[in-house]
């Protein structure tokens, strides 16, 4: 047999009745010998691998469906599926199926499988048996027809033999012709004969019958039936809501009837399944999965029917963006454009990469700018998940848009800044939106989604982008929370009432110390950080709180990982405030750490008795960096501003700030690495200042001491165990 190939899509049916795509490729059939037979073979058109194998079995039930799709079982819940691009190939492929089980291409189904009882049963049928015998379509024969019809469900051959004679005999539209008749005359006994024959039928899983019971002369008729379900009082009004209250709004007119016909038949097909069929049992799960296949199938039609129609979607971005627009309309379009989002994950990869690269250059985003802004909440709703689709398909087409919008005077136009607002800004109790907004901006920030990216600049040029436009708006209110003057709070010493911004604060601190980075631990020690977080955790004084904990567990991450740096930092400046503090052994822990560092140094330092020739005093620095640190610190003029109110309510037993040793100050050589690290972190610096300092005036409490580094580093906390005595708890609060 020669070969014919043929372009397809794989298709294979999950646990959850869902049609996963497999890959595209070009069809054959040819004899294998390893299986002895003709079999189908699919090769991937990217590297020729192969995606099926498939022996075309003698006992395989075959369908072919709406004239480009064969649909197969091969074992037990493996469903299997070719989508041609041609109806020519895909006619070619079935006389090779056909061929091979002697069966007549005329016709769009094969044989069940049978199970062996069965074949036991009928081995001495011969292939020529005749059909099932249906009794004539008469209205005093409905209750027989039904009776028949209920029992071939649990037999394969059987349920195939009746599918056949209901589709040689057009029983279908004559059984609908006695619906009507039935229901003229109010034969409530024959219409609930009809329910069951109907169900039945539907029950056969055979796509050539949903052909005809779902066509357009057929399809309300087939509703009408399984309206009167013997099992209620009254019947159901379906027809009367998909005629009366369910409304197809076309936003923008459809010229292409055949499109037309393609979206009332899904939706009333998708209703049938959905609302009008009861769930099946168990034992009639599998009965409806042509049904499932149907509508899918269907949808990727639809999407692409309307894909390749560039003037509807033309039209559509057209009225979306206009200003003339009307409210109304303007939402209309945009549920139009995320229900036909929905619709695309019905595709497969590539066509989907197609797909989204047609609405972005039809102009989606832009679009996305301006409903995004509009007050109006179902429209900033719909266009959330329009851009939710966007970003979890492609974070690079985003990024790549934003970086070349064009740069207006006013940031607030850019749609990053955009979605930052409605983040900030939603009304919902429950932060719905927020929060969905919020994963989409932290998979736009986040650098591991850039790092497979063909444009290797991507990552520093989008966050260059983003702290010089978007940082601000971001920080805007943590700013505006914390810039008040401390000396404004109206909370009484011994209140028990912490700012909810306070343990935000410290978690992001915890967060920046548990990164083990010196730019930033040198950073920390430059603006005196650590002076509020210990001015909270002694004007929290002895209560046994979660932001004792915090700060605790804080500076024993610091002892265990041995920050150097830090350790002198604190040791040097605030352990005689903290050496009173002795119900956990952290702070003892942090000044035993300090001395064996400084033996270590002083052991160093006698062991290089005669330096060498080019050797250079370790406590020298050279005059550029000398001249960098006191131009910063002149710099930094608001920064002193705050720290100088800081410096007023730190206790007097702390002593001023002790001058760090110049010995200690090898740890800034790094000068120019310094300056980058000041430019993105400058606005975290205030909000942690402001964020103690203001620590005790409102009632919020957040979860502060589950950090993903502890996870990471939990071998070294075993390790140095013994130096982290567990806390006792205080007998007075």
């Amino acid at each position: 047999m020669s070969d014919t190939r043929r372009r397809v899509k794989v298709y294979t049916l999950n646990e959850d009745r869902q049609w996963d795509d497999r890959g595209t490729g070009h069809v054959s059939s040819t004899f294998v010998e390893r299986l002895k037979g003709v079999s189908l073979l699919v090769r991937a058109e990217s590297d020729g691998s192969l995606l099926l194998e498939s022996k075309i079995s003698p006992n395989t039930v075959y369908q072919k469906q709406q004239d480009t799709l064969i649909v197969w079982s091969e074992a037990d819940n493996y469903d299997l599926a070719l989508s041609f691009q041609e109806k020519a190939g895909c006619d070619e492929i079935w006389e090779k199926i056909c061929q091979v089980q002697r069966r007549d291409p005329a016709l769009d189904i094969t044989q069940d499988p049978i199970d062996e009882s069965e074949e036991e049963r009928f081995e001495e049928i011969a292939e020529t048996s005749h059909l099932v015998e249906l009794p004539p379509c008469e209205l005093s024969r409905l209750e027989e027809i039904a009776d028949l019809v209920t029992s071939v469900l649990s037999s394969p051959i059987r349920r195939e033999k009746l599918a056949l004679a209901l589709m040689s005999e057009c029983y279908i539209k004559k059984l609908l012709g006695l619906f009507r008749e039935c229901e003229d005359l109010d034969n409530r006994e024959g219409l609930h004969h009809l329910y069951e024959i109907v169900r039945g039928v539907l029950f056969l899983n055979k796509a050539a019958l949903f052909e005809v019971m779902f066509s357009d002369d057929c399809i309300m008729d087939v509703v009408g039936c399984l309206e009167y379900d013997p099992a209620l009082v009254q019947p159901k009004r379906h027809r009367e809501f998909l005629t009366k209250t369910a409304k197809f709004k076309e936003v923008i007119p459809i010229t292409d009837s055949e499109l037309r016909q393609k979206i009332h038949q899904t939706y009333r097909v998708q209703y049938i399944q959905d609302i009008i069929l009861p769930t099946p049992s168990v034992f009639e799960e599998n009965f409806l999965s042509t049904l499932t296949s149907f509508i899918f199938f269907n949808k990727v039609e639809i999407v692409s029917m309307l894909q390749e129609d560039e003037k509807f979607l033309t039209e559509v971005f057209a009225q979306l963006t206009d200003e003339a627009t009307e409210d109304s309309k303007r939402r209309e379009l945009v549920n139009f454009v995320k229900e036909f989002c929905a619709f695309s994950q019905t595709l497969q990869p590539q066509n989907r990469d197609a797909f989204f690269k047609t609405l972005a250059n039809l102009g989606i985003l832009p679009a996305l700018e301006i409903v995004m802004g509009m007050d109006d909440m179902q429209v900033r709703a719909a266009a959330t998940d329009i851009f939710s689709y966007l970003v979890e398909f492609s974070p690079s087409m985003v990024r790549e848009f934003v970086m070349q919008e064009p740069q207006q005077t006013d940031d607030d136009v850019l749609l990053i800044n955009v979605v930052i607002k409605q983040m900030i800004c939603d009304s919902d109790p429950e932060l719905g939106g927020a929060v969905q907004l919020m994963g989409l901006l932290r998979t736009l920030i986040d650098p591991e989604n850039m790092l497979a990216s063909t444009n290797k600049t991507e990552k520093t040029e989008f966050l260059g982008f983003f702290y010089k436009y978007c940082m601000h708006v971001l920080t805007a209110p943590l700013l505006a929370n914390t810039a008040h003057d401390k000396n404004s709070k109206d909370v009484q010493e011994g209140s028990t009432k912490i700012n909810p911004v306070c343990p935000g604060a410290l978690r992001f601190m915890r967060r920046i110390i548990g990164l083990k980075d010196e730019y930033y631990n040198r950073y920390i020690i430059k603006g005196n950080l650590f002076e509020p977080v210990i001015n909270a955790l002694l004007d929290n004084g002895t209560r046994y709180n979660l932001l004792n904990s915090a700060i605790i567990e804080l500076f024993e991450f610091i002892k265990v990982e041995d920050i150097k740096s830090l350790i002198a930092h604190i040791v040097d400046n605030f352990y005689k405030a903290l050496e009173s503090i002795e119900y956990v052994q952290t702070f003892k822990g942090l000044k035993g750490r300090y001395e064996q560092e400084k033996d270590r140094q002083s052991q160093r330092l006698n062991s290089h008795v005669s330096p060498c020739r080019y050797r250079r005093d370790a406590r020298s620095l050279d005059e550029d960096e000398e001249l960098w640190f006191n131009d910063d610190d002149d710099d930094d003029d608001d920064g002193e501003t705050v720290e100088k109110r800081m410096e007023d309510d730190f206790s007097d037993s702390y002593g001023k700030y002790i001058e760090a040793k110049k010995g200690k100050l090898l740890w800034y050589y790094y000068s120019t690495s310094i300056f980058l690290m000041f430019y993105f972190a400058c606005t975290w610096y205030c909000v942690i200042i402001g964020c103690f300092t203001s620590c005790f005036s409102q009632t919020a409490l957040v979860g502060l001491v589950d950090y993903p580094d502890d996870e990471d580093e939990e071998e070294d906390e075993e390790e140095e165990e013994e130096q982290s005595p567990r806390k006792r708890p205080r007998l007075s609060s």
